[in-house]
């Protein structure tokens, strides 16, 4: 019985009709905060997530289907994901106690703040870069320093000394390539970095494989350093929310004390271990990526926009003659959606496209050509 079904006012009971509505407040640190949202539509061409514009191969989805069918439902999902670990640290050349996996790589960004920021501590970021390392590292109720990237949105050294020197970050982010703009840290940069900080720097790697190198191989036991990777970009697995991390043995061992037991279901591990039996699928589809990638920048090279560079799967791109905001509205007029990122701080009238299949950049580029003319 539900209390009160659809009763009129005045048939209900006397203590619940005049009941005030209660809303208990949130803390005080979240009380303007505002969640983060990529709006849907209904279009032809979808180009707004920077999700692969292919699904994996069939073979992977008939060995998942013919997996589940074995589960056992009533049992609890193993524990330290042991499986998981084990063939992603075989893909990386790492051991298991090295990785860390969870419900996609916000998953595993929100449990390194929970472990190593929280109140009275001090997260970095350099702006404009993924939304939500500042906002999960809010929500745990740090205080978040935001440094300033270059106009070209480079990461400028400079001003990770002077955030590092001045702010002493428990964490410090970097993001390569860098969501949404596209660039990617050098080896020399990220050492520095490195050398720099007095806390735990996180490279987020969601994009990593479609980058010329990776900060994975400056890992090791020593050095304060984790990198985050997440399979639904070059995987083909944006339904699965899975995501991973690898760092120093001690580190991993401190995430484990802190996420939530069975956070991992079973259909998710077993997911993610047959996934990277598929890696010469997966690299081949990176390879298309990229090349499509450079497709579409030179196509965009000839015409109205500032085009960024981009080691990702997508392009930034800024109309020179016309706002942002009416170059995304006249390509939706087409059915044609790609990320808005004009309101952002910092990315006045620039736009987000993710490098989709050959067909769906076509309609894109002559769509947005008619905008632009």
């Amino acid at each position: 019985m539900v209390l009160g079904g659809n009763l009129p006012n005045s048939e209900l009971p006397t203590w619940v009709a005049l009941s005030p509505v209660t809303r208990v407040p949130v803390r005080d640190d979240l009380s303007a905060l505002e969640g983060y949202h990529s709006p849907q539509v209904d279009v032809r061409v979808r180009l707004n997530t920077n999700e692969a514009p292919v699904a994996p191969p069939q073979a992977f989805r008939e060995a998942y289907a013919e997996a589940i069918s074995d589960i056992e439902w009533h049992r609890y999902p193993d524990r330290a994901a042991s499986g998981l670990r084990s063939a992603i640290a075989d893909l990386h050349g790492v051991s298991p106690e090295m990785v860390f996996v969870a419900n996609g790589s916000n998953e595993v960004l929100q449990t390194v703040l929970l472990t190593f920021a929280g109140p009275g501590r001090t997260v970095a970021t350099f702006e404009p870069t993924y939304q939500l390392h500042s906002h999960i590292a809010r929500i745990t109720g740090a205080t978040v320093i935001e440094g300033e990237r270059s106009t070209d949105f480079s990461l400028d050294v400079n001003e990770v000394r002077r955030v590092i020197n001045e702010f002493h970050p428990h964490v410090t982010f970097l993001c390569s390539p860098n969501n949404p703009t596209g660039g990617v840290d050098s080896p020399e940069l990220v050492a520095e970095v490195l050398a720099l900080s007095t806390g735990l720097v996180v490279v987020d790697e969601a994009y990593g494989q479609f980058a010329p190198w990776s900060a994975l191989e400056l890992i090791n036991e020593e050095t304060p350093l984790v990198v985050t990777r997440t399979f639904s970009k070059t995987w083909s697995m944006a339904a699965a929310r899975l995501g991973y991390l690898i760092g120093p043995r001690w580190l991993v061992a401190e995430l484990d004390k802190v996420v939530l037991p069975y956070h991992l279901d079973t259909a998710k591990q077993i997911a993610g271990t047959l996934a990277v039996q598929f890696q010469g699928d997966m690299e081949e589809r990176v390879r298309t990526i990229v090349a499509e990638r450079e497709r579409l920048v030179n196509a965009l090279a000839s015409l109205d926009v500032d085009v960024f560079e981009s080691g990702a799967n997508f392009i930034l791109v800024r109309p020179r003659s016309k706002s942002g905001r009416t170059v995304w509205q006249g390509l939706l007029d087409r059915s044609v959606l790609i990320r808005d990122c004009s309101s952002w701080p910092r990315l006045a009238d620039c736009l987000r496209v993710t490098i989709g299949t050959p067909e769906q950049d076509d309609i894109f580029l002559k769509a947005l050509t008619e905008v632009l003319s």
